[in-house]
């Protein structure tokens, strides 16, 4: 679906006990699709047709007491600082007023409702789509489906990760593989780029982040037990004054922020 069409419009009441528990099970697994977000940037060939998350908005006034008060609404070109998600609206909305495709969006990371990314039209994540294909008729389930252009599976059973990510996988957590596959696979070739160029662990981009704070947040177990090996500072602050051990805990990544409390992270 192209920024420039209008979502098709699916109701749903907000207040649905089922609905909450959709929004809270995708906030947990969020650390899933950041994951491979983070990995899809260092892939030279794109792997990912879609990858968006879902969060309420609202105007300030309604224009009509009729409207839904709040509306939830796909962002795109997502960005994880440890806190806040940040990204861009997809679709105009159906009722709000006060903001359109386009527009900046800053969403705290407990105020998403859902995420979702595709490889090819395989869909994975889609918590509060699946809890609404659930409830639609055979008729208006294939409409929401051709709508969208994507295969959303069974819609019983929320897929979190492609089922070859279980292949090179070095143990699960909750069902889903704790490390992502390149993690485990790219390291061998990190240690010998930073045995050619050891300074890489302490550079830093505009914001303050070295190689090993992007890691921690990813939850790249082998890659940050690599750069602590080459001396990288598990203390390094960030122009926001986040460290490798706070990134990692804010997606409960245990086993990354164990590694570093061992190096030293306080």
């Amino acid at each position: 679906m192209s920024q420039s069409e209008q979502s098709p419009v699916f109701m749903f009441d907000n207040s649905d006990p089922e609905m909450q528990r959709a929004y809270e099970a995708a906030r947990r697994s969020f650390r899933y699709f950041w994951r491979e977000i983070a990995w899809e940037r260092r892939r030279i060939i794109p792997a990912l047709g879609l990858a968006c998350v879902k969060a309420p908005f609202t105007d300030d006034k309604r224009a009509s007491s009729k409207k839904p008060e709040v509306e939830h609404m796909w962002i795109g070109e997502i960005d994880f600082d440890g806190e806040t998600v940040h990204g861009e609206l997809l679709n105009n909305p159906n009722w709000l007023t006060s903001v359109k495709a386009g527009d900046a969006a800053h969403i705290p990371l407990p105020h998403i409702s859902d995420w979702m990314y595709s490889f090819g039209d395989e869909v994975y994540g889609a918590y509060s789509v699946n809890l609404m294909r659930s409830r639609m008729p055979a008729n208006e389930l294939r409409g929401h489906d051709e709508a969208w252009g994507l295969n959303f599976g069974n819609p019983r059973q929320i897929r979190v990760v492609p089922p070859e990510y279980f292949k090179d996988s070095q143990g699960t957590a909750g069902g889903v593989p704790e490390e992502h596959p390149m993690s485990i696979n790219m390291a061998p070739s990190l240690e010998t780029q930073l045995a050619k160029s050891p300074q890489m662990v302490h550079e830093t981009n505009d914001r303050g982040w070295t190689f090993l704070h992007h890691e921690a947040l990813a939850g790249n177990y082998s890659t940050v037990k690599i750069l602590l090996e080459f001396e990288a500072d598990p203390n390094a602050r960030t122009a926001e004054g986040r460290t490798p051990l706070g990134l990692a805990r804010s997606l409960a990544w245990e086993k990354v922020a164990a590694i570093l409390i061992r190096a030293g992270a306080k």
